[in-house]
């Protein structure tokens, strides 16, 4: 399960309610909540966090907390 899986999860979160919401398939919400070879694009994840009702930043800082910028 992908980190958004995971965090739609956690949320209890209707996945076939998001995708009435946004108009992304539910196939693509699978692929996404499954897959972690799929990428998410932002447009994507704004409209999900739109839909779940909660501050894109929160959920994009949840999804990518372990990003970091390589030491130089």
């Amino acid at each position: 399960m992908t980190d958004l899986g995971l965090y739609l999860a956690k949320k209890s979160i209707n996945k076939a309610e998001v995708a009435r919401r946004t108009g992304i398939s539910k196939s693509r919400l699978s692929q996404l909540s499954g897959n972690d070879s799929t990428k998410l694009r932002a447009d994507e994840l704004y409209l999900i966090a739109l839909a779940i009702d909660v501050d894109p930043g929160e959920i994009f800082k949840e999804l990518f907390k372990d990003l970091k910028l390589p030491k130089v």
